[in-house]
């Protein structure tokens, strides 16, 4: 069994999601969105290590809100920075080097099942790299800049890429180590790791692992996590747990 480093990340902007609340502290069924991002992955065997990053301005929220929570569950928190990969970054820097695999994944996908995280894992233990992704189903369109349809785009090959993306630790280091040559908006991990050469596997998912980006994704949330079976809590529980119970 690979040993494994989780870094969920939760310092983002979210600016399409409208309102006085910050995504991340939305709550689905009565419990903030990046604590069941970080929930999926905390009683794993194979996780040894599961990091937290948090924009500047949110870490004494968190702290006092939060901490005796992220504490009990052993959460390490990191310092978000300006961009997404900034943040990724500044959590790399605290990764420990006995972790294999490094996984990344976004606090905005709180719905990713158990048997997602088991193949993608398991396929970047064979591989060194991997990420979940779903192929599109729908006709594709491009659109002009006046909002007419300019062409429509054979989708065969396509797939919309997700999280956890899974990389060997040293992989993910290096690739990081050499963003500056990448001279193309960087929108994910695995196009860092796409740079330098490295295979990157697409494990199929489908879109229930879905990215809340608007208030309207938590509703639909919500009904995802609902239709699964609730998991079997392994170990005792603290009170933290007990109370979700």
């Amino acid at each position: 069994m690979a040993r494994i480093t989780v870094i969920v990340v939760a310092a983002g902007k979210g600016t399409r999601f409208g309102g006085s609340e910050k995504k991340i502290f939305a709550k689905i069924d009565g419990r903030a969105m990046f604590l069941r991002s970080v929930e999926h992955f905390i009683n794993r065997d194979d996780v040894i290590q599961t990091i937290l990053v948090i924009a500047p301005e949110d870490q004494e929220d968190v702290k006092q809100k939060f901490g005796a929570n992220l504490g009990f569950m052993g959460v390490q928190l990191a310092t978000g920075g300006p961009t997404r990969t900034d943040s990724v970054a500044n959590a790399l820097a605290v990764v420990r080097e006995d972790a294999e695999l490094v996984a990344i994944h976004d606090a905005a996908r709180p719905c990713v099942s158990t048997a997602m995280i088991d193949a993608v894992f398991q396929e970047a233990a064979k591989t060194g790299a991997a990420i979940l992704a779903a192929p599109l189903r729908g006709t594709i369109k491009r659109a002009s800049e006046s909002g007419f349809v300019d062409a429509t785009v054979p989708r065969e090959g396509l797939w919309e890429a997700q999280t956890p993306q899974v990389f060997k630790r040293h992989l993910i280091i290096d690739a990081y180590g050499r963003r500056a040559q990448v001279t193309e908006p960087i929108t994910d991990d695995a196009q860092l790791v796409e740079a330098t050469g490295h295979p990157v596997a697409l494990v199929e998912s489908d879109f229930t692992n879905l990215k809340i980006t608007t208030r309207a994704d938590i509703t639909l949330a919500a009904a995802i996590l609902k239709s699964r079976p609730k998991p079997v809590h392994k170990g005792p529980m603290g009170p933290f747990q007990e109370a979700q119970w």
